[in-house]
């Protein structure tokens, strides 16, 4: 009996930790574990040079399944080989060695005539023990996009497509692009979403395939590709801005604002509102070459991905500059990472730039 009463113990502990983990913004899709298990050594940190992978996966949304592999997924392109992509998938044990899995669909959902699949976001939810995959269909300079929904019972799929959550006109946002879910501390779900014509929010229903209620606006015209974190009881705001997908000359980089709610107001650190021009910039392109030549521009569309030892990363696409593009035209962007540095309740990357040289990859434990 005391046997049995102390493994119970472990597992309750071990919970917790998990929990506690989910709250401030890393994405665990796993089941909680008993201690035992989760006080397995953690592998030494690889060391890795970015990109961490290549030709492309733009617009990174990364997520960790039961399995223990990081699962990425990005926007649909066609790679150097000639294949098109309908959200290509990838996965990693460590974050830094990532190999091609997938295709989230095997054909296009038949909500939307024509149009391109565009950053994704995937979650894990608890209620229904599914994948959810919500991503954009557009064409550039749609008037009507929209944001779609597809599950799955595994992190690599196959993706089963439940149509449109919602289109530009009929949640009233221009350009409703670039979805991003978060789960608040008292479970209520939200999808943030928006590009160039504001950034919005709003609850979504326990199912995760409607919406509940009207929108809110936490953010102005010039992001897009929301992703929000919570640390304590401070909401963080990450969003890009400037141009994503003209090559060499791309001007993308992420800006931040925090916040005491979802709904806002988020400020940057000079306490400008992000509704009215503010955000601190902590991702922007190296300003010069390092001295192999090495030069990435265009960086943005993050993810946050927090690794075992509790240390923060973000995940995003940029652009070498002596590589801009692909065999098709379309802006070549391969996914990076970066180390978090928090700074007096702030996050930042060293230099404000992408790391260009080789340097310690995430702390991950051994499965």
């Amino acid at each position: 009996m005391a046997t049995a009463m102390r493994k119970k113990a472990l597992w309750i502990a071990g919970c917790a930790v998990l929990a506690a983990a989910a709250t401030i913004g890393v994405r665990f899709a796993m089941k909680p574990q008993p201690a035992e298990t989760a006080q397995q050594a953690q592998r030494p940190p690889a060391e890795y040079r970015n990109p961490v992978f290549r030709p492309v996966l733009a617009d990174p949304s990364v997520i960790r399944g039961e399995d223990g592999y990081f699962y990425a997924y990005g926007t649909e392109d066609t790679w150097d080989d000639g294949a098109a992509h309908l959200i290509p998938i990838v996965r990693s044990r460590d974050l830094t060695d990532w190999e091609f899995v997938r295709d989230a669909f095997d054909v296009k959902p038949d909500w939307k005539d024509e149009g391109w699949l565009w950053a994704p976001d995937i979650s894990f939810h608890e209620a229904t023990g599914k994948y959810y995959l919500y991503y954009s269909y557009s064409t550039w300079g749609d008037p009507n996009p929209g944001i779609g929904v597809a599950t799955a019972d595994t992190p690599e799929g196959p993706f089963t497509d439940h149509g449109a959550l919602f289109t530009s006109e009929t949640i009233g946002v221009e350009n409703s692009i670039d979805p991003f879910y978060f789960r608040d501390d008292d479970g209520t779900p939200y999808l943030v979403w928006g590009s160039f014509h504001g950034i919005y929010g709003i609850e979504l229903s326990a199912d995760g395939l409607s919406t509940v209620g009207e929108k809110f606006q936490i953010a102005d015209n010039q992001y897009e590709a929301p992703y929000i974190i919570k640390r304590g009881g401070s909401y963080y705001f990450f969003g890009s801005v400037g141009s994503c997908c003209e090559g060499a000359f791309s001007t993308y980089h992420v800006k931040i604002g925090r916040a005491e709610s979802i709904r806002g107001p988020f400020a940057d650190r000079d306490g400008r509102d992000l509704l009215t021009g503010g955000g601190t910039t902590i991702l922007a392109a190296n300003a010069v070459p390092d001295p192999e030549g090495r030069q990435f521009v265009g960086p943005g569309h993050n993810a946050v991905v927090t690794d075992d030892a509790g240390d923060d990363w973000i995940v995003y696409h940029a652009i070498d500059a002596d590589e801009p593009t692909l065999l098709t035209g379309a802006t070549r962007r391969p996914m990076m990472i970066d180390p978090l540095i928090w700074e007096d309740g702030w996050p930042t990357v060293r230099l404000q730039e992408p790391g260009t040289s080789p340097r310690p990859g995430p702390a991950v434990r051994e499965n």
